[in-house]
Parts: structure tokens; C-alpha cells; sequence
């Protein structure tokens, strides 16, 4: 259970906040690059409760802009994005990507008046489909070498989507293991349609057989460890199944709001919480294949049946109950939500209300994941408050995998058996480097 204060320390990313401040040491997603594959390539953006404008410039770079002219202060999302920069229609200043002021034609032959004036403007990078701003001050943080940053291409499949929250909760239901039992719970167990959830799990040589649905609604109470680790916090969840057999899932978390979980053998989902201001947030997933290359035509059509353009915003929400049904959830499923557990897991952040008010919250055992990721928060924010460095900032380009499983493995010696797993899948991959063990 938190305060009222320190639920505000934790959930408020504005510029003047503390955990604002924390989150300004990081590089965060600005848009997708494909929202810029336009004949204007201008799109407005809020990022950190910031108004802003994105843009790429012939050359292919992009330019991340404070919104309001520096001149009188018109909105520059509605610029003529043209000679190289960003023009005002008001007056006709020109900006590059770096915010400097190129032409100010309505001004004196031979002002220098333009020398003296800077739109405030963040730098911008692309990984992995994605665009990425630091709006911090100072040198940006090396830029992590995660599996989605370091895979080629044709390899990583990245989309997004709005979620009517705070950052927090969103990141939160993607780290707590404890919550699949019940929220993504099925009541058959044949094979589902939402991406391989209904997959059936084989370990002939510790005597096991069994489809993940059924695990979930078996073992309720899973054991859960976690330790921290130089980019976040190792998560280790334990099902038994008999007394051979143990279903193990290592997942991740990643300072600042970010997750990293197997999907399968061969592909991992890579997942940020991005703020746009404090109720609201986009979730930025990336999934890597360690195999084949992602057929990423497929893959954005199945996503846009669900979301609309665009704002990336989902066809489920609060407007229509989340899709609920009271006979699907008698006779099919926990939540009577459907079988896209995307959908259960916004119904679960969207309900708690636009921030959640963690002073009446009562953890137990299960929330220990939780509870481990809030204090390394905390004092990642009064690291910053302080002077000192945030997880991560520091060896971003040292910053490996992370390492991922979701198997069935044996009672005993499991902890060497996920390992093993792991290095074999990466040895698959010749661009996957082996992960950094711990801290």
C-alpha cells in the first residue's frame, strides 16, 4: 500500500516530476516509423505529458520539436515540412532537426537575427521500426543491445496500441505472473486462437504432458522469485506439475517500463509503457523471431482488426464494456472478454481508473513481483534526485537478451535446465548474443 504521495512520486512523468526526471535518463518511443511513411512526414506527438512534433527531413532524419513556434508561439504540426526543414506558415521560419533556425525570410536582407534562435528539440533515432527520442538533458544513454534492437529486420515485427491509463498499471499487469490463473483462464482446452496461448506443453523425459490452459487453471499459486539484474529485475515463475516436472517461465522487466516475455520457443515480445502524459499511455511491442523472419504484412493486419488509425486505439474499451458477455463468461472463459488476452489485461489497467489509487491496494505473496519492481523504481528516482545514475543509462550498448523460457523442465536442477534452453535457442540465432548473467 502506497501514500497518496508516493503514488504520486511513482505515477506522475511530467517535466517538473521526480519520476519524470527518471524517465527524461532514457530513450523512449516516439511513434512508429510507419507513421511517417506518408507524403508529409509531420506527425504531432505527446510524449511525457510534452507537446510535440515529429518529423523526418529529406535526408531521412527525423526531428523531434517543441510544438509552438519559438517566434509567436503558432502550432508547428501544421508546418510545411519543405527546403530541407520544418517552415512555420505563419511567418515562414525554418527549422532543422536539430531545432536550429535556418531562415527567418521575412526579416531584413542579411539579419542574422535567425543565428540567435533555437526551437527546443530532442534528438531521434530509429531501431527495430520504431522511432526513439531522448528528452533528457545531457548526452543520451548508450542505446541498449537487446535481441529486438540487434536482430535484422526482417526479423522483428513492431506495432502499438492505447491504453486509457497510467503508465504504472499498465507495466505492472505485464509483470505479475500470478494473474494468468485467473485473468487468462479458458475452460476447454483446445487450441485457442490468440497466438499459441492454447499450446500444448511436451517433456516426454520428465513425464509431462499438458496444455498450457490447463496449467493455469491446475496451479493457481505459482512460487515466484525475482532478482535484480544491471537493466531491470529477472523474474523466475514456478508451476509444478508432478513430482519430475516443473513448467518454468523466466520474463523480465526493463527499466524504466518495460517488459521483455517468451511468446514461444522461437520468438520473444519486447513491450514499453510509454507515457503521454499521466493517464494515459502506448504500449510499443516488438516481436523477435530467433528463427524464420516475421511475416509482418500478417501480422499488422491481424493487429489493425482490433485497432483503428490513427491512434492505434483498440475496437475494446471502456465505451463497450471491453467486449464483455455474460454467457461466454459462465461457459468459456474467465473474463467473458473473448480470447485475446491484450483485451483482458486492458480491461484489468483501464478498470482500476485513469491512475490507480494504490493507497487502497492490500499485497500478498502473489504481488511480490510488483512490489520488487516499485522499489527499484523508487530508488531510481531518488538515484536521479540525487545525482546518480538510473539502471541501465550507463552500459545501455552492454545490455544483452534478456533471457526468456516458458518450458517444462525438470523438479530438480531446472535452474541449469532453463540456461541450457536458453544458449540453445540463441545458438540458432547468430545474432544473438549470449545475455548478461546478473548484476
Amino acid at each position: 500500500m502506497l501514500t497518496a504521495e508516493t503514488n504520486r512520486r511513482i505515477t506522475e512523468t511530467g517535466p517538473t516530476t521526480p519520476c519524470g526526471a527518471l524517465m527524461r535518463r532514457y530513450w523512449q518511443p516516439a511513434a512508429l516509423a510507419e507513421e511517417l511513411d506518408t507524403p508529409r512526414p509531420v506527425k504531432r506527438v505527446r510524449l511525457l505529458s510534452e507537446d510535440l512534433v515529429l518529423f523526418r527531413d529529406p535526408a531521412g532524419r527525423y526531428g523531434l520539436l517543441h510544438r509552438h513556434c519559438a517566434h509567436r508561439g503558432v502550432d508547428l504540426a501544421f508546418a510545411r515540412c519543405e527546403d530541407g526543414g520544418l517552415r512555420c506558415p505563419f511567418h515562414g521560419w525554418l527549422y532543422d532537426v536539430s531545432g536550429a533556425c535556418l531562415e527567418q525570410p521575412a526579416e531584413p536582407a542579411g539579419s542574422t537575427f535567425h543565428l540567435k534562435v533555437r526551437q527546443p528539440s530532442y534528438p531521434c533515432i530509429e531501431r527495430s521500426g520504431i522511432i526513439w527520442a531522448y528528452l533528457g538533458a545531457g548526452e543520451p544513454p548508450p542505446f541498449p543491445a537487446f535481441d529486438c534492437f540487434v536482430a535484422p529486420g526482417s526479423h522483428v515485427f513492431a506495432f502499438k496500441g492505447l491504453w486509457s491509463c497510467n503508465w504504472l498499471q499498465a507495466l505492472e499487469v505485464g509483470i505479475d505472473p500470478a494473474h494468468a490463473s485467473f485473468l487468462h483462464r479458458f475452460f476447454e482446452d483446445e487450441d485457442l486462437s490468440y497466438a499459441a496461448y492454447g499450446r500444448q506443453f511436451r517433456a516426454a523425459t520428465v513425464g509431462a504432458e499438458i496444455p498450457m490452459t490447463r496449467l493455469m487453471r491446475e496451479v493457481p499459486n505459482p512460487r515466484l522469485e525475482s532478482e535484480e539484474t544491471q537493466y531491470g529485475l529477472r523474474i523466475t515463475t514456478l508451476r509444478p506439475i508432478n513430482d519430475q516436472a516443473m513448467h518454468l517461465r523466466v520474463t523480465n522487466m526493463v527499466m524504466p517500463h518495460g517488459f521483455v516475455i517468451p511468446l514461444s520457443r522461437e520468438m520473444t515480445i519486447t513491450q514499453f509503457h510509454v507515457p503521454i502524459d499521466d493517464t494515459h499511455c502506448y504500449w510499443y511491442a516488438l516481436f523477435t523471431s530467433f528463427t524464420a523472419p516475421v511475416d509482418k504484412a500478417t501480422m499488422r493486419a491481424q493487429r489493425l482488426e482490433t485497432h483503428t488509425l490513427p491512434n492505434y486505439a483498440p475496437l475494446a474499451n471502456r465505451d463497450n464494456d471491453w467486449g464483455y458477455n455474460a454467457g461466454e463468461q459462465l461457459e468459456a472463459t474467465y473474463t467473458g472478454m473473448g480470447t485475446d488476452i491484450n483485451v483482458h489485461d486492458q480491461w484489468a489497467v483501464e478498470s482500476m481508473g485513469a491512475i490507480a489509487d494504490r493507497t487502497k491496494e492490500h499485497l500478498g505473496y502473489s504481488d511480490r513481483i510488483v512490489t520488487a519492481a516499485r522499489r527499484m523504481i523508487f530508488r531510481a528516482i531518488d538515484d536521479v534526485a540525487a545525482g546518480r545514475d538510473p539502471p541501465g543509462t550507463t552500459s545501455g550498448n552492454m545490455l544483452h537478451g534478456p533471457a526468456t523460457i516458458d518450458a517444462v523442465g525438470p523438479a530438480t536442477g531446472w535452474e541449469r535446465y532453463w540456461q541450457d534452453q536458453e544458449a540453445a535457442r540463441r545458438q540458432s540465432a547468430p545474432w544473438a548474443a549470449q545475455p548478461l548473467a546478473t548484476a
